[in-house]
């Protein structure tokens, strides 16, 4: 039987830079909220945390950082993703080094590859480390699905876990394939409770940043049979969800979280701040939801 990894809600936790790169003064503050608002799991260094624009050194002290100040409270599942195998099998090593739970690995982006490339490229990663292994399938970023029959085939893998899945039209075939004993997570915050309805063990989630606590419920209430509290919270947050979207992710989220008062400094480019109109209505989002 596979290890799941969690249940519930993890929160994909923002990055916060300062001048000199990573603020860990403000990194430590984030752990503690996310662990005291309830979250069930947190995620350092993935799309929301704005990996892709870090050095490896600086990607290794992020894991290595939130690890140890999790310091065991709950999992830590560190991204370690990349178009490059073998890049990715470094940093998912140093991330087990690190004493990191698991890892989240994407799919290959910019040069793609065939479903054969795709099934190989994750067997080497998996085959590289003993920690359970979560793939993460965002085709809207990459360009590039994990078909259901090759996820069946890597759910073969013994650490090969779950998936960060975000192609919610698929997900019946691959719970139909893959069995019970591999984790489908939602990979958007928008489809948390029809993933929950297909098997799904919980969320990865962008709004948990925010209110870690209503997406854990949101995810418990389903999975103790409260169908109709959850569903009210899926529709709670959609008005937000909706604001934290309206450009590319975490433009937004980064923008609220200074409205909430943590000093998550600047986005790297490509990303560039948030327009004033689409503050306008972030902020209307965030008044109504009541957290400001």
């Amino acid at each position: 039987m596979k290890k799941t990894v969690f249940t519930g809600a993890a929160t994909a936790l923002v990055t916060p830079f300062d001048k000199s790169g990573i603020n860990f003064e403000v990194l430590e503050e984030l752990i503690e909220f996310q662990i005291n608002g309830g979250i069930d799991c947190i995620l350092i260094c993935g799309t929301t945390g704005e990996a892709s624009t870090m050095p490896d050194s600086e990607h290794k002290e992020a894991i290595k950082f939130a690890v140890d100040k999790v310091n065991g409270r709950l999992p830590v599942i560190a991204g370690t993703g990349s178009n490059h195998t073998a890049h990715a099998i470094e940093l998912s090593k140093y991330a087990q080094q690190a004493g990191a739970d698991a890892i989240l690995t994407v799919t290959p982006y910019y040069n793609k590859t065939t479903q054969e490339g795709l099934y190989e490229h994750f067997k080497a990663i998996a085959g590289s480390v003993d920690i359970p292994v979560i793939l993460y399938n965002v085709p809207t970023r990459t360009v590039l699905n994990i078909d259901p029959d090759t996820l069946s085939k890597l759910a073969g893998i013994d650490n090969i876990v779950g998936i960060k899945e975000c192609n919610l039209g698929q997900v019946g075939e691959t719970a139909k394939l893959c069995g019970e004993d591999f984790a489908i997570y939602s990979g958007d915050d928008f489809q948390v409770l029809p993933m929950l309805a297909f098997g799904g063990k919980g969320v990865i989630s962008v709004v948990a940043n925010l209110i870690p606590g209503d997406m854990h419920q949101l995810v418990a209430r389903f999975l103790d049979g409260d169908i109709k509290g959850s569903r009210e919270l899926q529709l709670k947050i959609l008005d937000l969800t909706k604001a934290l979207f309206s450009v590319v992710n975490p433009i937004a989220l980064k923008k609220a979280m200074r409205i909430k008062g943590f000093n998550v400094g600047n986005l790297r480019l490509p990303l560039t701040e948030l327009d004033e109109e689409n503050t306008k209505k972030l902020k209307a989002a965030m008044k109504e939801y009541g957290m400001i």
